[in-house]
């Protein structure tokens, strides 16, 4: 059974269970190398699956948008990712715009869940949840 967390960006629950991950080079290598980062405006799902993190949605809230970029999921697993999605849309959907910059890769994920893609990068989209 996999367990949704929603945590605050500083909060040090966070730090806890994600410090592993942001560090680790591989879960870099998936980022293209990109820092992970968080303020007091991210919020953070967490998937966690046998007291493992095989997953994280970060979400900086600015103004009316919860922006979504950086996340991960153990082994690109896919079914996590659509999971952090919708429990995405569950907090935030009501009361605010999503967008997200995803990796091309996993476009498919974010359309199923009623996304649409608003501009392309080389390696990302833009996207933003249809209202």
């Amino acid at each position: 059974m996999i367990a949704i967390e929603l945590i605050g960006g500083l909060d040090s629950r966070l730090y806890e269970l994600v410090a592993p991950l942001v560090m680790n080079p591989e879960v870099l290598r998936q980022n293209r190398n990109y820092p992970f980062k968080t303020t007091k405006k991210h919020q953070w799902l967490i998937a966690i699956s046998q007291e493992n993190v095989i997953g994280f949605l970060p979400m900086e809230i600015r103004d009316k948008q919860v922006i979504i970029n950086n996340y991960y999921t153990k082994e690109e697993n896919q079914e996590v990712l659509d999971l952090l999605i919708k429990n995405a849309i569950k907090f935030f959907g009501d009361d605010y715009y999503l967008v997200s910059v995803t990796q091309r890769q996993h476009i498919p994920t974010f359309l199923q869940n009623g996304f649409t893609i608003e501009l392309e990068w080389k390696n990302y989209v833009k996207m933003k949840k249809a209202e």
